[in-house]
């Protein structure tokens, strides 16, 4: 039998009880020393799913995905986190080809879905959201990373060493704390790695990110993090 990995897999839940029932079996608890969630106040039967298993369940006193990251870093252990949320969009898959780019070298692991192979679940012709996605990496890479093209610097589905994150020194409350990890880890110069995955559709409930306050909020970060971006005279 393989060795149970010094890791952890945080679930990010707010009302995910039909990814929950869909995803479950495919989710690897059992390769993984620990498996907690975060949740943000489920109130449809989310959080008694988890209890049922065995998953601890934490509280957040303020809602948020970066909220949600420090939680979860806060009340863990193991040397590695990987975030994975069930609500049908994320591959399951992919949680153990994460967590071995962080054994592989990585200081920052993505599930990448415009990278060579991926897919996104907007398959529309105007693809609004994965066109603002792409042109929010662009930036990111321009002012800020000397290495290899990084493809998706926004998604949620990655995994990094718990000390790591602590040293990131995120601010972020709510969705752009990727955003803001990914340049700060680009600042910093440490290996990105990325696995190209497959994005399907939610399995019911209700997407945590409206467009256009997300947007925004993606570019505050951006002013924020610009002291030390490469065109402006800050380098590494």
């Amino acid at each position: 039998m393989d060795a149970v990995r010094d890791s952890t897999i945080v679930l990010l839940t707010l009302n995910e009880i039909d990814g929950l029932r869909k995803l479950w079996d495919r989710i690897p608890v059992a390769r993984f020393a620990r498996t907690i969630a975060v949740d943000g106040g489920s109130t449809d039967g989310s959080r008694e799913f988890l209890a049922e298993r065995g998953v601890p369940v934490l509280d957040q006193s303020i809602r948020g995905r970066g909220v949600a990251f420090r939680v979860a870093a806060d009340a863990t252990d193991t040397d590695r986190l990987v975030f994975y949320s069930p609500d049908g969009n994320e591959d399951p898959a992919d949680i153990e080809r994460l967590d071995d780019l962080l054994l592989g070298g990585a200081r920052l692991a993505i599930a990448s879905r415009f990278a060579r192979g991926s897919q996104n679940e907007e398959q529309d012709a105007i693809r609004a959201r994965a066109r603002v996605n792409q042109a929010l990496t662009w930036i990111a890479n321009t002012l800020f990373n000397e290495g290899p093209f990084v493809t998706d610097t926004i998604n949620g589905f990655r995994a990094l060493r718990r000390a790591d994150l602590l040293e990131l020194d995120t601010s972020v409350k709510r969705f752009p704390i990727e955003y803001q990890i990914s340049i700060r880890a680009m600042k910093r110069g440490w290996p990105i790695a990325e696995v190209p995955t497959i994005e399907d559709q939610r399995a019911g409930g209700e997407s945590k990110a409206v467009s256009w306050p997300v947007g925004k909020d993606h570019l505050k970060v951006l002013l924020t993090e610009l002291p030390g971006a490469r065109l402006l005279g800050g380098g590494r």
